[in-house]
């Protein structure tokens, strides 16, 4: 009995001594120091970040872009590739109904075939015209067929070139589409990035945005570029500059070509467009596709093409100086030639 109660005890004391250890351990754990909060980045950080950021959506844009031009080169060659299917379909039932009309005039002479015809005949001249005419039946018949053969083979290689553009098509849809959702992820993470600073930092990253393009085209002039440049433009070249000059103001969006808003590349195609030279959509394919020219041997109404993946493009309007649309959230407007990072240079005319 009192090695029950001794047992009772002791167990009751573990048990308080328990419960009033619990507080003590609670607070030793809340007292544990946190992890250090990651570095707060530097304003010129975010900046780079922000650029980046706008310069992959750039990149993306053009892949949209061209996307957007094979979709509509696609659908335009289904579109003649059915006129020529239903051309040649038509050309099939009028050949059929001639030979149809051939068979009905055998029918209309007894049923027997020419070549009977002619062996039952005891006029030799008649022989003689009929061997004439069998002749160029037999002809006319082989022609018929030959042509009804040609016209088949044809309509199944019409058939084969619009499977092979359907394909093409969709595939162009589905890069469209990845290239959207990219254009828009990369926007909506700058813009991100951008409201998470205050105002005051708003203000001063444009003020450092500003400051790095200054310094560039500092660096750029300081090179002699400009001495020597020619200052006149030819008379299409004026036509374009004035186009693009009048667009000054209007909103960077991306994919867009006019009349309301721009982005890089289809400023510089409509501008070029209203000059009477029309010219390839992207910045990447006005770099591939257009002759290009010695940065000495520029003049206005060039385009200077922009970073090492050719993803921005804008005109030289002469004094150093281009007309661009810079990127989401900015208008059109004048900028330093050289206060980004040239590729090259390349003229329309």
């Amino acid at each position: 009995m009192n090695r029950r109660r001794h047992a009772t005890a002791a167990i009751t004391m573990i048990c308080a001594l328990t419960v009033l250890a619990s507080p003590a351990l609670t607070l030793q754990a809340a007292a544990a120091p946190l992890p250090p909060p990651p570095p707060k980045k530097s304003l010129e950080q975010v900046r780079e970040e922000i650029d980046a950021l706008y310069r992959q959506a750039a990149v993306a844009t053009d892949a949209y872009n061209l996307a957007e031009e094979k979709t509509e080169e696609q659908s335009a060659e289904i579109v003649r590739v059915a006129r020529m299917i239903v051309a040649g379909r038509a050309k099939i039932e009028a050949l059929k109904a001639k030979a149809g009309a051939s068979a009905r005039a055998q029918y209309r002479n007894g049923g027997l075939p020419d070549g009977a015809q002619l062996v039952l005949t005891d006029d030799p001249q008649l022989f003689l015209d009929a061997a004439g005419r069998l002749k160029a039946g037999a002809k006319a018949t082989t022609d018929l067929l030959g042509e009804m053969t040609r016209t088949q083979a044809q309509l199944d290689v019409y058939a084969k070139e619009a499977g092979t553009n359907w394909t093409k098509l969709e595939a162009n849809r589905v890069r469209q589409a990845q290239a959207k959702k990219e254009i828009n992820d990369k926007i909506a993470a700058a813009k991100k990035l951008e409201s998470e600073l205050a105002a005051e930092e708003r203000e001063r990253l444009r003020r450092l945005e500003e400051q790095e393009r200054q310094r560039a085209q500092s660096t750029w002039l300081g090179t002699g570029v400009l001495t020597g440049l020619k200052a006149d433009a030819t008379p299409d070249a004026r036509k374009a500059i004035a186009f693009a000059m009048a667009q000054i103001g209007k909103p960077y969006v991306w994919g867009a070509e006019g009349p309301d808003s721009y982005d890089c590349s289809g400023l510089t195609q409509s501008a070029w467009g209203a000059a009477g030279r029309p010219i390839p959509r992207t910045s990447q394919e006005q770099w591939r596709l257009l002759p290009r020219v010695d940065i000495k041997d520029m003049q206005p109404g060039d385009l200077i093409v922009y970073f090492a993946d050719a993803s921005h493009i804008g005109m030289y309007i002469g004094n150093g100086t281009i007309v661009h649309a810079p990127r989401p959230g900015r208008n059109l407007t004048l900028a330093g030639a050289g206060s980004m990072e040239i590729l090259g240079v390349v003229r329309p005319a």
